[in-house]
């Protein structure tokens, strides 16, 4: 018989995150997490699920029926979303400008779906121009865009724009707020976004395994007429709002602990009010952009477009950006991450999210760069601040 493996009882160790996720979990959350299971089907569970819906319809600023919490993470809803919006045949419109807006045209062609690109550079917004340059060339079903692109730290401005142009052809407009929901300004219903998603381990700072997905009744009329059936009966959101819904019809087993999280997250939202939350990730990002820029960095996102929930920062000449990272985890236990995609070894990754999103992390932060740079000789030194 096989021997049992001699493992010592787990103790994480203490570190600060402010990379691009997860975020640092709110105390109130791993509370909520550490209570007893509930069955999912249990009374007291499904008024979890009530409570959730109407939480997640306040943080999304909607009224849509359709708000819920997808069994798993980010890209699950992601794939869900699509999943469900795009048939075979139809035509998706994704943008190119950052490494998830790839993943989303990935996800439509394994659905049936063609993909069809709307181009800007990675670092840059989409500009309404070339979006309706590509509506006028492909005609698209589907729209999908990132509302904060995690892999550059831009934020997707002019949204009614953009909403507006796909709504002038009838397609529905899909937006990935993964790194934006309830850190950065949203606001689903005023400006016209059919289907969205967020993330629980971002600006929610909750755990992964239960992410918040929401669809106006546009968007449910297709997915309810859809001619043929999604290709993941697990996320078939037709079946799945039976349980989510009035029906309360077993669909699977529900992630109870993680719903438990999530509805202690959102109630912190709610407390702290969506606008001073929006404003608190301003300012605390705000800070931690200008004290960087003190040390000689330079931010890689204009200012009209920054993301404070996820700032990117051009990696200087002659410094070791693996090195950096290092430094900062083995002597100071702060994480922070290196460029992805196309701009991997260019910049750093510094998360500014919900628990994490606090001026003494920032401070912290600011300390182990200034000592980390100074290891590579890199000359740190007072330096102008942007307007």
């Amino acid at each position: 018989m096989r021997s049992p493996p001699d493992t010592s009882e787990f103790d994480t160790p203490s570190r600060i995150l402010m990379g691009p996720g997860p975020s640092m979990i709110a105390p109130r959350v791993l509370r909520a997490m550490s209570t007893q299971a509930l069955g999912y089907m249990d009374p007291a569970f499904l008024e979890i699920m009530d409570d959730i819906q109407e939480l997640l319809r306040y943080t999304f600023q909607t009224d849509n029926e359709w708000t819920l919490a997808t069994s798993g993470t980010g890209t699950a809803a992601m794939e869900t979303a699509i999943g469900n919006l795009v048939e075979p045949g139809d035509t998706m419109l994704v943008p190119t400008n950052g490494y998830f807006g790839d993943r989303m045209g990935k996800i439509a062609r394994r659905a049936g779906g063609d993909v069809a690109t709307v181009d800007a550079p990675w670092g840059e917004p989409l500009q309404p121009a070339d979006v309706a340059a590509a509506f006028d060339e492909h005609q698209p079903d589907v729209f999908g865009f990132i509302h904060a692109e995690t892999s550059t730290g831009v934020r997707q401005p002019n949204v009614s724009e953009l909403t507006d142009i796909a709504h002038d052809h009838d397609a529905l407009v899909l937006a990935d707020c993964v790194t934006s929901l309830s850190g950065v300004e949203l606001r689903l219903d005023e400006w016209g976004i059919d289907a969205a998603y967020g993330s629980p381990q971002k600006c929610l700072s909750c755990t992964p395994g239960a992410t918040p997905l929401t669809m106006n009744d546009r968007a449910r009329e297709k997915v309810l007429n859809r001619e043929t059936d999604t290709g993941s009966w697990y996320l078939d959101l037709d079946l799945v709002m039976e349980y989510w819904g009035d029906e309360r019809n077993y669909h699977h087993t529900a992630p109870t602990t993680n719903f438990y999280g999530l509805r202690e997250a959102l109630r912190l939202v709610a407390e702290e009010g969506l606008e001073n939350r929006w404003e608190r990730h301003r300012e605390v990002a705000g800070e931690l952009r200008e004290g960087l820029q003190r040390l000689g960095l330079d931010p890689a996102a204009e200012k009209e477009y920054w993301l404070p929930s996820l700032n990117t920062i051009e990696v200087p000449d002659g410094v070791d950006d693996t090195a950096v990272i290092e430094f900062l985890m083995q002597e100071y236990d702060i994480e922070i991450a290196s460029g992805l995609g196309d701009l991997e070894g260019d910049v750093w990754r510094i998360g500014c999210m919900g628990y994490s999103a606090r001026r003494q992390n920032v401070a912290c932060l600011l300390t182990a760069m200034e000592d980390a740079l100074e290891a590579q000789n890199f000359d740190v030194g007072e330096t102008p601040i942007e307007a």
